[in-house]
């Protein structure tokens, strides 16, 4: 199986991790020679109830043998979908109460720039340096890493980009911005929070010129930094949300919610302003909703808070510089990108899984699912602990 990988299968990376996975269960991931694997990572913030949850996979199992996809997105009643954006509206202002269901958080990114520009009738959009939000090309192009996009240039024209959490850049929102969009918490440059009621200033400076605020949610979402949302934190309310990643208990699934009136724009002049042939797919819908409802159900909101109480005590050591984020959207940073890899690659020998994160080479992604129990983490700490005492 290896060797067809290597032959057969697009490589994303020169060096792919290249475990061969036979199976999942809650917090581990187990390989076809029978070794488990602690996972830390939870496939990179998706897989919020970890591997195979029983609610999920039920909801999965029963959509099936219903129906799976019948007709694009918004023509037909296809109850799973209409079950998860009212449920998804629910657990937001009443203005944010229109949900367009996608297939990735980045094609949602791609659906909120076209909003964005629809409802403003203006076309420049504001990023930040080292965003990140999606790899396709509108999608690359408010992010904000120029190595990641250089190859792929020309992108779509009529960005700027500002400095995270600057206030002193957001005199370049002005009227001729239809909108800023930013990640809530910065991902990819090091899980970076806005300091200083950042983003309330940003809110307030769109709401001057007439801009629309895009929030970033794919991996700050559903959950994952204790509250429901990540804008929950920090006192601000977003024009329109993406979100992905965890909404779909590990599968693929992204959306963008917007006002009624803002959403209704892109029905007509033109006429499928956005359309998508599987978006909303019913099974995924239904799959996104068990999961929403267990998150709420089992309080695992206020468990992302605790637990990240857990992970920052039993992470102490002094080659562990910081560590950032909130809930369990967590990085440990180390000294440099080569300490940084050796451990994340002898905790992967060791049965435990952590990851690199996109822009920031110090960084070892701890976002483990938020079903983790206490025990689990405590062992995974332990882990981490002893590979850094090992290598330093």
């Amino acid at each position: 199986m290896t060797s067809d990988f290597f032959k057969y299968q697009a490589q994303t990376s020169p060096h792919p991790l290249a475990i061969e996975i036979s199976h999942a269960k809650g917090s581990y991931i187990y390989d076809v020679h029978g070794k488990k694997y602690l996972d830390f990572v939870a496939g990179v913030s998706a897989n919020s109830l970890g591997h195979n949850h029983p609610k999920v996979s039920e909801a999965i199992k029963n959509q099936v043998d219903k129906y799976t996809h019948v007709m694009v997105y918004g023509e037909f009643i296809q109850e799973p979908q209409v079950d998860l954006c009212k449920l998804l509206a629910s657990t937001l202002p009443e203005n944010l109460a229109s949900v367009y269901i996608t297939n990735s958080g980045t094609e949602a990114t791609e659906g909120a720039l076209k909003l964005a520009k629809r409802v403003t009738n203006r076309s420049e959009i504001i990023a930040a340096k080292n965003s990140y939000h999606g790899n396709t090309q509108g999608a690359m192009s408010v992010s904000g890493v120029e190595r990641q996009n250089a190859a792929f240039r020309p992108l779509i024209p009529g960005i700027k980009f500002i400095a995270f959490n600057c206030d002193f850049c957001l005199q370049k929102i002005t009227h001729k911005t239809a909108a800023v969009i930013l990640e809530t918490i910065q991902g990819g440059a090091g899980f970076i929070e806005p300091l200083n009621g950042y983003l309330t200033k940003v809110k307030q400076r769109c709401e001057e010129v007439g801009a629309l605020l895009i929030l970033d949610e794919i991996q700050s979402g559903i959950g994952r930094t204790g509250k429901f949302w990540g804008f929950e934190n920090y006192n601000v309310v977003p024009d329109i949300i993406v979100a992905g990643k965890g909404l779909g208990g590990g599968m693929p699934i992204g959306a963008f919610i917007a006002s009624f009136e803002h959403m209704s724009l892109l029905k007509d002049n033109p006429k499928l302003g956005h359309i998508s042939t599987f978006a909303g797919h019913p099974v995924i819908a239904a799959a996104a909703t068990a999961t929403v409802k267990e998150i709420l159900d089992q309080n695992l909101l206020s468990e992302s808070l605790r637990k990240e109480i857990i992970i920052r005590k039993h992470l102490q050591h002094p080659a562990i510089k910081e560590i950032r984020g909130k809930g369990l959207m967590l990085i440990a940073l180390v000294e440099s990108p080569e300490l940084a890899a050796k451990i994340i690659l002898k905790c992967l020998e060791k049965g435990l899984i952590l990851f690199f994160l996109l822009f920031e080479g110090k960084a070892m992604r701890i976002t483990p699912p938020l079903t983790i129990s206490d025990e689990e983490l405590l062992l995974g700490c332990s882990i981490i602990i002893e590979t850094i005492e090992e290598l330093v």
